[in-house]
């Protein structure tokens, strides 16, 4: 395998889709053998760039045979790091909030929001999915508690650095942020900004474009 520096942002960005579709022929289609040429068709992917994804991980499946379905989702799930749950903490006990916690794909993913957070007394208390919303004054306690390392933010934008640097300082080193801002931590905190607005709006401007020049404007 080789150094985590000389393996490309994309392939990186690949695995998901690579362990998300091996796990699909493994538990629903009961495929045992898949070709890179079937793994890439399936994710509109060229067998070589497939191939050569893999390689950078190390050998897997056999010339002419292709790869052992199972053998391979249980390899790239743990380079990945879902062969095992991370649980998380999460801060904003909104309408986000709420869809996040409900959503059930994530523990398939080797991700857990464990504890959801709040500053509104009306929702200190309340059950989202069973999870009790607990006051944000309790974070620096529950993430050192519970040895938690990934964080959460669906707060408003005005609060979201401020929940930042209390993640940090309590020793949160990953951060999935839906707060539409950007945000300030040391170097050895991992970031991923969720954007909706953004998203959205890429859609629409797509769109935009299509009926102007299907109106040859």
């Amino acid at each position: 395998m080789k150094s985590r520096e000389n393996i490309p942002k994309a392939t990186i960005e690949r695995l998901p889709l690579y362990y998300r579709c091996l796990d699909k022929m493994d538990t629903f289609e009961e495929v045992e053998v898949v070709s890179s040429k079937d793994l890439g068709g399936k994710l509109g992917i060229p067998s070589t760039q497939v191939r050569k994804d893999l390689s950078y991980y190390g050998e897997f499946g056999r010339r002419g045979v292709g790869y052992n379905v199972n053998e391979l989702k249980t390899s790239v799930g743990k380079i990945l790091g879902v062969d095992r749950i991370w649980p998380a903490v999460l801060a904003g006990a909104g309408h986000l909030g709420h869809a996040l916690v409900n959503y059930k794909t994530f523990t398939t993913m080797g991700f857990e929001i464990t504890h959801v957070l709040d500053n509104d007394s009306t929702k200190i208390g309340t059950k989202i999915n069973e999870r009790q919303v607990e006051d944000i004054k309790k974070m620096e306690a529950i993430i050192k508690e519970n040895e938690i390392k990934l964080g959460v933010i669906s707060v408003p934008t005005e609060a979201a650095q401020d929940v930042a640097d209390q993640m940090v300082a309590a020793g949160i080193k990953a951060i999935w942020n839906f707060a539409p801002t950007r945000l300030y931590v040391p170097d050895d905190v991992d970031v991923k900004n969720e954007d909706l607005a953004v998203g959205i709006v890429s859609l629409i401007y797509n769109l935009s474009w299509q009926e102007m020049e299907a109106k040859g404007e």
